[in-house]
């Protein structure tokens, strides 16, 4: 790969990243419920008082070491089926994924400072304004405009095909171990998050915490933004970065 292209896919990817950790940090400020993949550490960090950033940086931390326990499940399982003339790529690509698994590690340290910071600077939307029709207008226009973003840098980061995000790997984990599609495996682990945090909120407050109606939305809209964004800038990304199609 030629040195521009990679400067495009690196720039390409960071700057998803950034978009990505702005687009969810919104959407805790909308107050109308966060997105699923991130609903446990946003309960945590309600319930707690941590920094919603700090719970991110555990929940990834979890997701990291669940990816390498699944990775390590589905090598044994199909050990069976190995071709001893293909034994030594199979031991090449299982070190690969176990990097690209440990590397997801400092990607969450540098990526959830950036869930610190835009907390620091975006105002809770919630307490806009008067109570009533205004201040309701203004929380889902920062939900939509937080959906968006998500949507964009989730596309950005993921069709770079650098380090997946946690949130990300750990659904293709659990797909590449039950052998299912990943988008079944996305909404399947979309509800087990929502189940989870509803539990601590009501263990522990007694009432919802990050899962509401801007939960569903997101669930609904994040995926259409990806969609839409790739229609439009996917082919001309890829082949500025000279990712392979």
């Amino acid at each position: 790969m030629k040195h521009r292209e990679w400067t495009y896919r690196i720039l390409f990817y960071l700057l998803g990243l950034v978009i990505l950790a702005l687009g969810l940090t919104l959407n805790t400020k909308a107050g109308l419920g966060v997105s699923a993949i991130i609903s446990v550490s946003y309960s945590i960090s309600e319930v707690s008082g941590i920094s919603f950033g700090n719970t991110t940086l555990g929940l990834y931390t979890v997701f990291i070491i669940l990816e390498i326990i699944l990775h390590s499940i589905r090598d044994r399982r199909y050990e069976k089926n190995r071709d001893s003339a293909l034994e030594h790529a199979k031991r090449r690509d299982r070190k690969l994924v176990l990097l690209m698994d440990i590397l997801q590690l400092p990607l969450s340290i540098v990526f959830t400072r950036f869930l610190n910071v835009f907390s620091l600077f975006l105002p809770d939307f919630s307490q806009f304004g008067t109570p009533g029709a205004v201040r309701m207008a203004v929380r889902f226009t920062a939900l939509i405009l937080a959906i968006i973003l998500t949507g964009i840098g989730a596309a950005m980061s993921l069709n770079m095909r650098i380090i997946p995000n946690p949130g990300d790997g750990i659904v293709q984990a659990v797909a590449d171990c039950i052998r299912k599609d990943v988008g079944f495996t996305k909404n399947c682990v979309d509800v087990v998050n929502i189940l989870i945090s509803t539990s601590i909120g009501l263990i522990f407050v007694g009432h919802l915490a990050g899962v509401g109606i801007g939960t569903v939305f997101a669930v609904i809209g994040v995926g259409r933004a990806i969609a839409v964004f790739n229609h439009f800038f996917y082919d001309r990304m890829v082949s500025l970065a000279g990712v392979e199609q």
